[in-house]
C-alpha cells in the first residue's frame, strides 16, 4: 500500500496535537503554564511529595527532559524539591503557592481548550474517541514499562483442501493406487 497523509497515524496525530495546541495556547497565552508544565503543576498538586521517578510514570515525560523542567520550575518559584528520608537519593517535589495560583488560575482555560478540542468531533464520537485515546496511551505505558506490546491473535488457518488431480481421480475410478 501506498503512503498517504490520510491514513498515515503519525501524521493524524501530529495534525491533532498540534490543534489541540493551538487551542491550549490561544487560551491559556503566554502568561500560562506550558502544556507540559501544566501537566506537571496538577500530578504534584494532587500527589503531594510524589518523586521525580514517580512524576516520569504519572505524566509520560522522559527523566532527563523532567529534570530539566523541575529545575526550571523551581527558579520561577512554582515548585519545591528535596530528598526524601526513605531514599537520601530520590527527590520529593511540591508545588508551591505560586505554582498554585498559576495552575488555578489556567484550570478553567485548560478545561474550555479541552472542550474545544474535542468539540471538532460530533457528541456521538468523542467518548469513542477518548477510549481510543486512552487505549493508545495505556499500551504506550506497557511498553514503556517493559512489557512486550500486544500481540495479534494469529487467525487459524484451515488446512488446505488437497487437490485431487485428473490422475488420482482416474486411479480411484480404476481401483488402483
Amino acid at each position: 500500500m501506498a503512503y498517504s497523509l490520510k491514513s498515515s497515524p503519525g501524521h493524524l496525530l501530529r495534525r491533532a496535537q498540534q490543534y489541540a495546541h493551538d487551542l491550549y495556547a490561544k487560551e491559556v497565552s503566554a502568561s500560562g503554564p506550558t502544556p507540559r508544565q501544566y501537566e506537571v503543576l496538577h500530578v504534584v498538586a494532587q500527589n503531594a511529595g510524589l518523586s521525580q521517578t514517580d512524576l516520569v510514570g504519572h505524566t509520560g515525560i522522559d527523566r532527563s527532559t523532567l529534570a530539566d523542567m523541575i529545575a526550571r520550575m523551581m527558579k520561577k518559584g512554582l515548585l519545591s524539591r528535596k530528598r526524601t528520608k526513605e531514599d537520601a537519593r530520590a527527590n520529593a517535589v511540591s508545588i508551591t503557592a505560586s505554582g498554585r495560583k498559576m495552575l488555578n488560575a489556567a484550570n478553567a482555560k485548560v478545561a474550555k481548550a479541552e472542550k474545544a478540542a474535542l468539540s471538532v468531533l460530533p457528541k456521538t464520537q468523542q467518548a469513542g474517541f477518548m477510549k481510543a485515546l486512552k487505549a493508545y496511551a495505556d499500551a504506550l505505558d506497557k511498553i514503556e514499562a517493559g512489557d512486550p506490546a500486544p500481540k495479534k491473535k494469529a487467525a487459524k488457518r484451515k488446512a488446505p483442501a488437497k487437490r485431487k488431480t485428473a490422475k488420482r481421480k482416474a486411479k480411484r475410478k480404476t481401483g488402483r493406487r
